[in-house]
């Protein structure tokens, strides 16, 4: 009986953990909670979510009211910054899981034998996106020239250029960067808030909640893009003894 619970007990911990995503499907989870590339996070509290700045957002936007007073000030140097050309706007801010599930359960026309394998390449499963931490967004920069390709084009425009250039200013971070470690498709829209520093208000909580994807998948452009070495093995001077200089060898005489 003994045995056969601890048998029971080993084929649990190794059976792999699993993920639910859509229609009762379920994903397999990696060690670190990652589905399909994307990290685990939780839902902002509702208490803690306010309205973006007034015009900013397209379709309604919702954020922590940490990131607000960097968001703002993020609104005001583009708009009196030639180089922007136009108004920063955002396409998607705060998405509870519940919506997010909704969003990435939605029919892709491309799913092939997989489709939530296919989905997750650009929308991440539930429990696993970044907008529901309320400390995400994605800026609405689209090229209107019908460019196939969303995201250099998009990395092209001018608003893209100067948000490189200058988001890490304002506490601001590009999540997913070109050929990432995460492997998660490149999202040039899409920017998590950590604050201008680590003490900065507010701060502190998202870099706790990122502290993972930082660690293990720095973001570019970051903010703070300094890392700290975990360990450095300590340097040890060894005294050697004086080594004596050999005796000249004599001549044999003949």
């Amino acid at each position: 009986m003994r045995r056969a619970a601890l048998l029971l007990a080993t084929m649990v911990l190794a059976a792999p953990a699993t993920a639910q995503v859509c229609a009762g499907a379920s994903a397999s989870m990696a060690r670190d909670g990652r589905v399909y590339g994307h990290l685990p996070y939780g839902d902002a509290p509702p208490d803690e979510l306010v309205a973006a700045p007034a015009g900013f957002a397209l379709n309604g936007c919702m954020v922590r009211r940490d990131m607000i007073p960097d968001l703002e000030r993020l609104l005001a140097a583009a708009q009196g910054d030639p180089a922007v050309m136009g108004q920063l706007r955002a396409l998607s801010c705060h998405r509870s899981i519940i919506r997010q599930a909704s969003v990435f359960c939605r029919e892709h026309p491309d799913a092939g034998g997989d489709p939530d394998a296919t989905r997750a390449i650009s929308v991440a499963p539930p429990g696993h996106s970044e907008h529901s931490t309320g400390y995400a967004l994605d800026f609405a920069v689209r090229p209107a020239n019908g460019c196939p390709d969303a995201e250099a084009c998009m990395a092209a425009t001018p608003a893209a250029r100067w948000l490189v250039a200058n988001a890490p200013r304002f506490g601001f971070e590009m999540s997913f960067p070109g050929g990432n470690k995460q492997n998660v498709k490149w999202e040039p829209w899409h920017w998590r808030w950590v604050g201008t520093s680590a003490t900065a208000p507010g701060a502190a909580r998202a870099r706790f909640i990122f502290a993972k994807a930082r660690a293990q998948f720095p973001a570019n452009p970051a903010v703070d893009g300094a890392r700290t070495i975990a360990r450095v093995l300590p340097i040890v001077y060894v005294a050697l003894p004086v080594w004596p200089a050999p005796e000249p060898k004599k001549k044999r005489r003949r």
